[in-house]
């Protein structure tokens, strides 16, 4: 299913009430980074983008006429959270919840900068660097909550698979999960899901339960992070779970064949998929085949170290 947004623009989530997704135009790219909107009584973001098109998620809000009392990241990450401290200062009443193993990152974003940079690699070009939030601004989660947004209520699921600090929340009365990084990305021109495998914390095993919960909760829509909205569909999560496995050994294979990480890594990068690069453009492609190979490589190693302690 294809999407009818640009750059900076605004839509409604088809068949739910006073909801929007806005793209954010993350790493430059059109369809890759989602903000959602939420008008409710209580009104909430869900998720911040990285911050450095903030403007974006500002005239959006103003456009709506929105005034946030909920800043709701659904995990640390800077491409979900960066923008969560600017939020925060041009909302003074505004809450911002996260999980409770991350707000210390929100409070002084220095480790998770420096983590960031390694991670992301050339990608730090697109990033900003985040405006700490005073901790009596934020309200931890754990998971199993309720949000109370006046005329309706976002369930909290903790979903640690793809990083220890991710929750998702499911809008019963929509029956909508905003699905955060825990149901892969979601490329809207091919309808298809790709997987986001990044260092320093991706779990395979965790990341296929993340999707078995979602799958679970049997939502009538998916709201990606990256990208948009889309009617969920089992047999697309089933079939995410084995991309994951499938990917994790394919990069494991490649470590075999050669010497060195680095050579894994840039392997990948050059067999970047030709429809992702048609779609993303080379430059993200590649940027995305590195990152999501340099998390495998680290989870091969943290399996490894385990196992050699058992």
């Amino acid at each position: 299913m294809d999407t009818d947004i640009g750059p900076g623009e605004y839509a409604p989530v088809p068949g739910c009430a006073d909801l929007y997704y806005l793209d954010t135009d993350m790493y430059d790219t059109a369809n890759y980074g989602s903000v959602y909107l939420l008008d409710a009584e209580r009104p909430a973001v869900i998720d911040t983008g990285l911050g450095n098109n903030r403007e974006f998620l500002f005239d959006a809000l103003d456009d709506l006429g929105m005034t946030p009392e909920f800043i709701l990241p659904t995990h640390v990450h800077l491409d979900h959270a960066g923008g969560a401290g600017f939020l925060a200062k041009r909302y003074p009443d505004a809450t911002v919840l996260i999980h409770e193993s991350a707000v210390e990152h929100l409070v002084d974003p220095s480790r998770l900068v420096e983590g960031t940079k390694a991670a992301v690699g050339e990608q730090w070009r697109f990033y900003v660097e985040p405006e700490p939030i005073p901790e009596d601004r934020i309200e931890a989660l754990s998971g199993g909550e309720t949000l109370d947004l006046g005329d309706r209520e976002l369930d909290v699921h903790h979903a640690p698979g793809h990083a220890p600090h991710q929750v998702i929340f499911h809008d019963r009365d929509d029956d909508v999960v905003f699905t955060a990084d825990a149901a892969g990305i979601y490329v809207p021109q091919l309808d298809a899901i790709e997987q986001t495998s990044p260092p320093s914390q991706f779990d395979l095993h965790g990341c296929q339960d993340d999707a078995d919960m979602i799958r679970d909760i049997d939502p009538r829509y998916l709201c990606f992070g990256h990208f948009g909205p889309r009617k969920f569909d089992d047999d697309m999560l089933a079939g995410y779970k084995r991309t994951l496995a499938e990917w994790v050994e394919a990069v494991r294979q490649r470590r075999e064949a050669l010497e060195a990480d680095e050579d894994v890594i840039e392997h990948f990068a050059e067999h970047a998929p030709q429809d992702l690069i048609d779609t993303w453009g080379e430059r993200k492609a590649r940027d995305e085949q590195r990152m999501n190979t340099r998390g495998v490589l680290g989870y091969l190693d943290y399996m490894e170290k385990r196992d050699e302690t058992i």
